[in-house]
């Protein structure tokens, strides 16, 4: 048995344990989020977003002669642009099913009996929903 002093705080105690299935999800607050993140990823992201992909195809030029530790360097930095290209692209949309999954849960479980009712696995298949190949 610990001592008191070895334990830690209290509040720490017990880290790890989890009970997943008590957690309550409040339907309205989560139409509110989904309707505001919408808005703003449509307001304040797609809007840049032609101009960050249009910057990130941008090529740097070739080396001149045989400057390997460059021509290394532009193969690496060309698949970071690629990979940095997609994220934003995908970012937009991961986002708005995000909301989406938000909304179906929220107008799924709208009433008087909804915090009874709505369940983690329900919002889980929520999200699975809206995804195109099953992870989010």
């Amino acid at each position: 048995m610990l001592s008191e002093e070895d334990r830690g705080p209290a509040w720490l105690q017990n880290y790890g344990f989890t009970d997943f299935s008590q957690i309550e999800a409040d339907v309205t607050a989560m139409e509110q989020f989904a309707t505001q993140l919408r808005g703003d990823v449509t307001k304040n992201y797609e809007t840049h977003v032609p101009v960050v992909q249009q910057l990130m195809l941008t090529r740097l030029p070739q080396p001149p002669g045989e400057f390997t530790e460059l021509s290394s360097f532009l193969i690496v930095h060309n698949d970071a642009q690629n990979v940095s290209q997609q994220n934003v692209f995908q970012f937009g949309k991961g986002t708005l099913q995000a909301a989406d999954a938000a909304k179906k849960v929220s107008t799924d479980y709208r009433g008087s009996d909804a915090f009874s009712h709505a369940k983690v696995t329900d919002v889980d298949q929520a999200f699975r929903s809206v995804s195109q190949d099953g992870s989010y």
